[in-house]
This record gives structure tokens, sequence and C-alpha cells, in this order.
């Protein structure tokens, strides 16, 4: 094989156009989920302290965000809910009133091709923040099940393009699945949250959500970080309770995880670039210790490198905005 001097690896990067040319992986507006948060009433739209950039939305505004995103080319949101009442069965996540369900029909009504995700967890509307009903101190995962496959019912019924159960609850996937045939929503898919850590990355969402516990924390059903076989079990039972998408999150720190991942599965696997990840490049970026649009745009395609078919990220609005006016 000839090496240097007849091979000179720079030849090929020498100019904008050559770069372009050989580049192996690409960012675009398709490839993001954006994460919304959805509040009752009207004419609010209230900026998360440690999120630059992202806000609770009232319905009304809600619509219009939607809208601006579809523009962009952004053509799948998620959706969190904030009710105006808790309580300790968070009856407001399976209500068919309640918030998420609203934000359904509305944009349903309003921007129909757009893809409506609805998050499928009673952290945000639980008393308590934990991710399901308790028994003494303690989340009852079969109890929580049926709950689960209420809300994704009532989701699906509202409109809903896919539900994603993030609660971590053991054989939550085949019970929302279940729920979901048994109400003719067979064609429905289940983006299953399945690997799913328990990171201290998640802080700044926690105060977006409302969803801080009020005692304890989530170690005994979330992740334990440091594990990638466990990883790929969960991963595995999911496919297995007939997830069609599954999830590594968070993103950046687990990079390893949704590699293996890649070469493990062939199912459609997604990566939730979480509020910790986008929080740090925010602050780093407006104390001006990085180039923040360079440093976000490396994480994402390391996201995408790593073997992501899709981004959950709350960069996604402004990097569409990016990628419009690099085409202008």
């Amino acid at each position: 094989m000839p090496s240097f001097p007849t091979i000179r690896m720079r030849r090929m990067r020498d100019k904008p156009g050559l770069r372009d040319m050989v580049r192996e992986t690409r960012i675009s507006a398709l490839d993001f989920i954006y994460p919304m948060f959805v509040v009752h009433g009207r004419d609010t739209r209230v900026e998360v302290p440690p999120m630059p950039g992202v806000y609770q939305l009232s319905l009304d505004h809600l619509v219009h965000e939607v809208g601006e995103l579809y523009d962009l080319g952004i053509r799948s949101v998620m959706l969190f809910g904030i009710p105006e009442h808790k309580d300790e069965w968070g009856s407001d996540a399976y209500s068919p009133t309640g918030i998420i369900q609203g934000a359904i029909e509305v944009i349903k009504q309003t921007v129909p091709e757009m893809m409506v995700i609805g998050d499928v967890c009673l952290c945000e509307f639980t008393s308590h923040g934990h991710c399901g009903v308790l028994n003494g101190n303690g989340v009852d995962n079969d109890a929580t099940l049926e709950l689960l496959g209420q809300m994704a019912v009532r989701q699906a019924e509202a409109g809903v393009d896919m539900v994603a159960p993030s609660a971590m609850m053991d054989g939550q996937v085949a019970a929302i699945r279940n729920a979901l045939d048994e109400a003719d929503f067979e064609n429905l898919p289940i983006m299953a949250y399945s690997a799913k850590y328990a990171s201290g990355f998640y802080g700044p969402f926690r105060v977006a959500a409302d969803s801080t516990p009020q005692f304890g924390d989530r170690a005994g059903y979330q992740m334990d970080t440091p594990n990638v076989r466990e990883a790929m079990r969960e991963i595995a039972l999911d496919i297995e309770e007939g997830a069609d998408m599954v999830m590594v999150k968070p993103a950046l720190a687990y990079l390893d995880v949704l590699r293996t991942a890649r070469e493990k599965f062939a199912t459609p696997i997604a990566a939730y670039n979480v509020s910790g990840e986008y929080s740090m490049v925010k602050a780093a970026a407006e104390n001006e210790w990085i180039d923040g649009r360079r440093i976000t745009m490396e994480i994402l395609t390391s996201i995408k490198r790593a073997g992501a078919d899709v981004i959950l990220s709350y960069h996604a609005k402004e990097v569409a905005e990016w990628l419009q006016s690099e085409r202008r």
C-alpha cells in the first residue's frame, strides 16, 4: 500500500467543497424531535431559567411555535405536560381533558402534518414527583402499568402519532401495546425509553417539567450509569414486548451505549440530547468560553455518528434556523 508522500490525506480537506463532498455524517432538520413543555391557560410563554431559549407554553403559544418549527423543516415534536393540579395518582395524565391530550388535539387541528409524540410517564403529574404510583416509599411497578396504558390510550384518542413510555417500569411496553391494541390502536407505534439512565444530566428538565421527586431518587427504576450490558438487555426486552423504536438517554455521556446498541439491533434508535447537556453548552457560550454554534453542531454530529436515527434535542430549532440560513 502506498504511503506518504504518495498519499496525502490533507488533499480532500483543502477546500470547503472537497470537505462537503466526502462528509460522512450530515445533520438535517428531519433528524430532530423537538421536546416541548405545555401548560394550561392562555398567553403563557415562560422561559425555563436553566434552559435559555426553552419555554413553558400555553396552547395558543404552542400552536404558533409548532407552525414555526414546521416551516423550519422540523417534522416531529415530543410533548411534556404540566398540569394545574397534581395528585398522588397523576390523574391528569390519563384524563380525557388532560394537558397533553389538549395539546395533541390543538396541534392536529392546526398543523396536522406535524408528527406528535406523547411522553408516557406520571412524574410531571404526581404530587410526589415519582414516575408511578407509590406503595409505601417505593413505586409500585405493576399498579403503574395500568395507568400508563390508560395514558397511552387517552393520547391515542386525542390523535397522537406515537407514544413514548419513559417511566422505566418493567413490562411497560407490553402493557401499553396491549392497552392500545384493545382500544383498536394496533397501528400506533411505540418509542420506548429503553436505556434510560439515572443521570445527573436531568436537572434542568425537572425545573421545566416541575417533576423533581419530593423524596428519594429514581435509581431504583432508572438504569445504573456504569452499565452497558444491562442496557442491551433492556433494549432487547422492549423490542420483544413490541417497541417499534428504542432510545438511549442521555446521549452525550452514553455514546458508547448508543454505538453498542446500533451494532446489536436493527430497530430504529433515538438518542435524547438531554437538558443538562443543553444547559452546559448554553452557559459556556453565554460566558464566551466556547463557540456555542460550533460546539452544538459537533455534539449533535457525534450523536448521529454514533448511530442515532433520530435525535431529541432542545437545540433543534436553532440548528434548523442555522441550516436554513446556510441554504439561502
